[in-house]
């Protein structure tokens, strides 16, 4: 079903923010597992993420270990998911 949600990019302002100092100390990387977006991916043990099709739910917030490695924020008005069902 994630694939009939349209997601608005706001090109100018991202709304998660990963500070990769603080990620490269986790070893579990919770969030490469957690998002059901499937957003965040492990390339060359680097962290990376996209936050075009971002579902805002928030988990990755919640899980991550490393507090203040994940600035986190709804999108600006007119922008982010936009669910067409449910």
């Amino acid at each position: 079903m994630l694939g009939i949600n349209k997601f608005a990019v706001d090109d100018e302002e991202a709304h998660i923010v990963l500070k990769k100092e603080l990620c490269a100390l986790c070893q579990a990387k919770p969030c490469t597992r957690a998002c059901p977006a499937a957003l965040y991916t492990l390339k060359e043990g680097d962290i990376s993420f996209d936050y075009a099709g971002c579902l805002e739910c928030g988990t990755c917030r919640v899980i991550c270990p490393q507090k203040g490695a994940i600035n986190w924020q709804y999108p600006r008005g007119g922008f982010g998911i936009i669910f067409r069902y449910g």
